[in-house]
């Protein structure tokens, strides 16, 4: 049926027209966020869970840089054990001389090998004094510990004890004088060298714990693209058939409007 007050062809048309323009819409913006799903109106249930996981990225984040933080103070007290159990092998060797010095009754060479003996211990001092990082200090004679998150929400915790190389503690038990023996000082060897295991094993957990938690971090990052990043590619050719039918759309509008001039026809209409 022909009619001037409805024309059903160029509302049809209008309403294609209309679909394909918002679905150009659609692409366009996917082109400019490179996201298929941008907001919350374009996939409520998609886009909640990505932001769930945009969540726990962000606990993980904050896993990794408190790794790093007791990483760095971790390795800094492995550092100093190392050095302060080099200097106890030393002083091992200079007591082995000094102990035959006074055997021998050699007073000069005694009082050589007892300076060095005191320039080492007071080295090692100095050693526990400057192992700080960012105001911790895992071998002095304080109780600073040192922990790390282990996953996102911050339940879990990786935790290192303090070891106490002061002199005089339960490690190093030589005094700030010369009277100790062979034996303490091998002893406090021994002890340094298990507090440099202690040392060793915790830095080996960090660094397992953050390639873990690196891994996991990854597989987040890229499930989230899986679910909310356009392809680009399949995109691409969409706004181009998009465009084409844009284009189509406007032309059978067009028809469609010119349609009820047909009716001039019937009765007559363009004659003199």
């Amino acid at each position: 049926m022909l009619s001037v007050n409805t024309n059903a062809g160029a509302l049809s048309a209008l309403r294609n027209l209309e679909a394909n323009h918002k679905w150009l819409q659609t692409l366009q913006e996917r082109i400019a966020t490179g996201y298929k799903v941008g907001s919350i109106k374009d996939d409520a249930a998609t886009y909640s869970i990505a932001q769930r996981m945009r969540g726990d990225l962000a606990g993980l984040n904050a896993t990794l840089k408190s790794i790093d933080t007791a990483t760095v103070a971790v390795d800094v007290a492995v550092v100093a054990t190392e050095s302060v159990s080099d200097l106890l092998i030393e002083m091992k060797g200079k007591m082995a001389s000094l102990l035959n010095a006074q055997k021998n009754d050699d007073e000069s060479a005694a009082s050589a090998y007892t300076r060095d003996l005191d320039a080492y211990r007071e080295q090692i001092k100095t050693i526990i004094s400057s192992a700080n990082f960012d105001g911790i200090n895992l071998i002095d004679q304080g109780n600073d510990i040192i922990s790390a998150l282990a996953n996102a929400d911050g339940t879990e915790t990786l935790d290192f004890d303090h070891q106490n190389l002061s002199f005089g503690g339960a490690l190093i038990t030589l005094t700030d004088d010369s009277n100790y023996t062979m034996e303490e000082l091998e002893n406090s060897i021994n002890n340094v060298n298990t507090a440099l295991s202690h040392f060793g094993t915790a830095s080996r957990r960090l660094e397992i714990q953050k390639e873990f938690t690196t891994k996991l971090h990854n597989v987040i990052e890229e499930g989230i693209g899986r679910l909310v990043d356009a392809d680009l590619a399949r995109t691409a050719a969409d706004l181009q058939a998009a465009q084409i039918k844009e284009q189509l759309g406007i032309l059978a509008l067009n028809i469609a409007n010119r349609e009820p001039q047909t009716l001039l026809a019937l009765f007559g209409g363009g004659r003199g």
